[in-house]
């Protein structure tokens, strides 16, 4: 299948771009954004001051065009490495530095953000976003869902069942695929027949789309043409976004034992951030004080959330059950009624 490319390596338009000056410079403080967060969250985890976390940089390209493509009242259903898509799609930074923290504080999202918490357990996520999706074209409603999974997410059963149903009944939802080369420490060529994972949407009878997971532009096209296809009742889309992730699969991972420098080294040169802003240059859009001042403003940004996040009380032991659903099950009142026993 053809990779869908607008950006050479070094930021060269390959073909007209379907984006304003405007639009581009937008895109670019979203990676910078994303990156900048990823960067700071790898400091904070070392200190001891975040729990696990899936770092992303590398291949923020494309959960941040995918969040680009997303109006407010559209569901992101995120995987755990979702965390620059839902920050771009809304989700306060200090909001998210708690979630990395496991303060119950950080699983209370703003009301009316339509996120769904992080999914842990592998493809979980990918039936939730098809029914809510099918909810919300039952109910009228103009929303779809986003979803993500990567290469490995797509070995599971519940990839098949969420795209057969999807599919079915002309859900409106976008699968997108982070296809990174690795299912942990399996390589893909290892895990699958058919490494073009965007070929088996014909099976299921809807578009599969292939666009280089590296090239924002791209990216936020494609995200944007299956969104509007959504919306237009056509049903579901599947992308597949080739990309790498340079860094570990989590920061308790140690990728050197079943991963090369060189294949690193390779796709640093793919770099999504440094290709937007060799654009922005090549188009006179971006310098180096324009650069400066949004570090500057980023820095602050992040410092003043980690400082609100710092100043959240220590989680009692009962707020691990308030806020599952807006009202309690019995069994979660009777665990929040003997929490409360037990630490009084």
């Amino acid at each position: 299948m053809e990779i869908i490319r607008y950006l050479s390596e070094d930021g060269t338009p390959l073909e007209p771009l379907p984006f304003g000056d405007e639009q581009l410079i937008i895109g670019y403080r979203a990676l910078r954004r994303a990156r900048l967060f990823d960067d700071r969250a790898m400091i904070l985890q070392r200190q001891g001051r975040l729990g696990v976390y899936a770092p992303y940089r590398g291949q923020e390209a494309a959960p941040v065009a995918a969040a680009l493509a997303l109006r407010p009242h559209d569901w992101l259903v995120p995987s755990y490495r979702e965390s620059a898509a839902a920050l771009i799609h809304g989700l306060p930074l200090s909001k998210l530095i708690l979630f990395w923290r496991t303060h119950p504080a950080g699983w209370r999202f703003p009301d009316g953000l339509r996120i769904l918490p992080f999914y842990i357990p592998i493809a979980s996520q990918l039936p939730q976003a098809v029914g809510i999706a099918h909810a919300a074209r039952l109910q009228g409603e103009d929303s779809i869902a986003l979803t993500f999974v990567g290469d490995g997410g797509t070995s599971e059963g519940v990839f098949h069942e969420a795209l057969n149903f999807a599919a079915v009944f002309e859900a409106p939802v976008v699968f997108l695929v982070q296809n990174n080369g690795w299912a942990i420490s399996v390589p893909t060529e290892r895990q699958m027949g058919n490494t073009r994972i965007a070929e088996r949407a014909a099976s299921y009878g809807m578009p599969g789309i292939v666009a280089d997971g590296n090239d924002l532009v791209a990216m936020w096209q494609v995200c944007l043409t299956a969104a509007a296809r959504a919306r237009e009742g056509q049903g579901p889309t599947l992308i597949e976004a080739p990309t790498h992730r340079v860094g570990p699969h989590t920061t308790s991972d140690d990728p050197g034992r079943y991963r090369g420098d060189e294949e690193v080294e390779s796709w640093l040169q793919r770099d999504p951030l440094d290709r937007m802003r060799a654009l922005l240059e090549r188009l006179e859009l971006w310098d180096e004080r324009q650069e400066t001042e949004l570090m500057r403003e980023l820095s602050k940004e992040f410092g003043e959330a980690l400082a609100t996040a710092d100043r959240t009380p220590p989680a009692e032991p009962w707020e691990i059950v308030e806020h599952v659903f807006s009202e309690m099950t019995p069994d979660q009142r009777h665990a929040w009624e003997a929490l409360h026993a037990k630490h009084q």
